[in-house]
């Protein structure tokens, strides 16, 4: 008979752990839920993992709904930190550290091209990429890069970047031109064909249109190209 109180004891101590991790795996599970709704959308995939918690962390039961939340200013990344709120007068506030995954379509680079150059469908492709890992953006769309080109170089397989793209390109591949030529103080001026693209000061190929030659030129404005010695 005497065993019976110490055995109760033992049971008790041994159910304390379980029910004291309740409250912290529904905060780790809170925490995972709301990074996945908060960057869920068509096409992208969402993986979110929250770090094991201190297992002596005492947390009081929680029959209120909880809350989840990020500080204000914080930017996506690989870890996130999670605020996740008891909403009863005696809750008690929790940050849950989660490793974050956020996959969707991004373009990238398929060959080298140089500063200046246009972006065309044939130069990127569409692979899926952890945007959480891109500090520098990403482009998802051909509409976002229609009429601009590179504001720098880029190697094959890089991920296109806002950052990368220049303003829309002064002068377009297959674009009628007024070619300038300057000699001895004397410019004379000829209709040609833009063999590429770029904004002003890129260097592209241009076919006169009178001779048939083509030349190396530099853009200089909307539709005009100067011809380079």
């Amino acid at each position: 008979m005497r065993l019976r109180p110490l055995v109760a004891l033992l049971l008790c101590a041994l159910t304390l752990p379980a029910i004291a991790a309740e409250p912290a795996q529904a905060a780790r599970a809170k925490a995972e839920q709301w990074l996945r709704d908060q960057y869920a959308a068509a096409g992208v995939r969402v993986l979110a993992q929250a770090a094991t918690l201190d297992p002596h962390l005492s947390l009081a039961p929680c029959t209120a709904p909880l809350s989840a939340g990020l500080q204000e200013g914080t930017r996506l990344g690989p870890r996130m930190s999670v605020v996740v709120r008891c909403l009863e007068p005696a809750g008690w506030t929790l940050r849950v550290p989660v490793q974050l995954q956020v996959f969707r379509q991004v373009l990238v680079v398929t060959r080298p091209l140089q500063r200046g150059d246009g972006v065309h469908p044939d130069d990127v492709r569409s692979e899926e990429r952890d945007i959480t890992r891109l500090g520098y953006g990403y482009v998802s769309e051909m509409g976002e890069v229609e009429g601009r080109s590179l504001s720098r170089a880029l190697g094959a397989g890089s991920v296109l970047t806002p950052g990368a793209l220049g303003g829309r390109s002064a002068v377009r591949a297959g674009d009628q031109v007024q070619l300038v030529s300057r000699l001895n103080g004397i410019e004379v001026r000829a209709s040609g064909v833009a063999l590429g693209g770029g904004d002003s000061g890129s260097r592209l190929r241009v076919r006169n249109g009178s001779s048939g030659k083509v030349v190396d030129a530099m853009v200089t404005a909307p539709g005009q190209v100067l011809a380079l010695p």
